[in-house]
C-alpha cells in the first residue's frame, strides 16, 4: 500500500536554547535566532519573561516548571512532549535558564531526542555561577587565588548520596579551587559543616540571588557563617554559593563598609 507523502508532515527539529541568567542582554545572537523562528517554547519556571517576549506572536508556549523546592513538571513528561512535537513537523526551541548543559538536563533531553531520531543542536547560555560573580568585579580563576574552578549542585537526585563535601573541600584546599555551588541554599548548613572539614572557617563566601536581575541581592560572609548569615540575609533560592580566596578583596571591602557604617 503506497503512502501519500503529501499527507505526512515533515519532521521538525529541536533547539536546546540557555536563556542565560535573566538579564535578556546577555542572551547571544544565536539564542536570539533561536526563539525568533521557534513554532513551538517550551519553558523553564525561571525564564524571564521579556526573553520569551522575542518569540513570534504564533509561537505556541509550553510552560515546564523546574525550580527548587516546588512541584516540577516530571522530565519524562517534558522530554514526550518534545519529541511529539517535533516529529509533528514543528521547530522546537527547549528555553531554560542558564546554560542548557550546566545543571539544565540537557544531556537526558539530548539523548532522549536522538533515541527517537530528531535532530537536535544546543545553543550555550551563560551560567548563573559565572554571571553571578562578575556582577560582582569578581572572577572565578585568579592566578594567585585560584587555579581552576568547580560547578557542583548542592541539591541531590533522590535517592542519590549527593557530593562528598569534605572530599571536595580538601581537594579544593590543596589544588585552590574556586567552589561555585548551584541550589544549595537549602542545605546550606550541611555543606557547610562538611566543607569546614576541609577548610578554614574564615574561607570567604558570596552567595548570590537573582543574579543579574534587577532584584539581584548578595551577601559575602565567611565559610563558618555561612548559614547564619543566609537566615539574617533573608536570601532564598534560585541562589548561586561562591567559596574560595578569589573573594578576599571583596571580603575585606565589605567588613570596611560594615566596620565605617557602624562607627556612623
Amino acid at each position: 500500500m503506497k503512502t501519500d507523502q503529501s499527507q505526512c508532515p515533515t519532521q521538525g527539529r529541536c533547539t536546546l536554547v540557555g536563556a542565560g541568567p535573566g538579564d535578556p542582554e546577555l542572551l547571544t545572537i544565536k539564542a536570539l535566532k533561536a526563539i525568533q523562528a521557534a513554532t513551538v517554547l517550551f519553558v523553564d519556571d525561571l525564564v524571564n519573561p521579556a526573553i520569551v517576549a522575542f518569540a513570534q506572536p504564533s509561537v505556541r508556549i509550553v510552560y515546564v516548571g523546574k525550580r527548587g523546592g516546588c512541584k516540577s513538571t516530571p522530565q519524562a513528561f517534558i522530554e514526550k512532549l518534545m519529541v511529539m512535537a517535533a516529529k509533528e513537523g514543528d521547530n522546537v526551541v527547549r528555553l531554560k535558564g542558564g546554560d542548557p548543559f550546566i545543571f539544565g538536563r540537557g544531556g537526558e533531553e539530548i539523548e532522549a531526542l536522538r533515541a527517537a531520531g530528531i535532530e537536535v543542536t544546543v545553543v550555550n547560555g551563560i551560567t548563573s555561577g559565572l554571571a553571578a560573580m562578575t556582577s560582582l568585579n569578581v572572577p572565578l580563576t585568579h592566578r594567585e587565588h585560584a587555579h581552576g574552578v568547580v560547578f557542583v549542585t548542592g541539591h541531590a537526585k533522590p535517592g542519590d548520596a549527593g557530593t562528598d563535601w569534605a572530599l571536595l573541600a580538601t581537594t579544593a584546599a590543596r589544588a585552590k579551587l574556586t567552589l561555585v555551588i548551584y541550589m544549595g541554599v537549602a542545605g546550606s548548613q550541611q555543606i557547610q559543616n562538611e566543607l569546614l572539614l576541609g577548610l578554614s572557617a574564615s574561607t570567604p563566601v558570596a552567595i548570590i540571588q537573582n543574579a543579574s536581575l534587577p532584584t539581584q541581592r548578595h551577601a559575602v560572609t565567611t565559610l563558618g557563617s555561612l548559614r547564619t548569615t543566609i537566615e539574617q540575609e533573608g536570601l532564598h533560592s534560585p541562589s548561586v554559593i561562591v567559596v574560595g580566596d578569589v573573594l578576599q578583596g571583596l571580603l575585606a571591602l565589605s567588613a570596611t563598609a560594615a566596620s565605617q557604617q557602624k562607627q556612623a
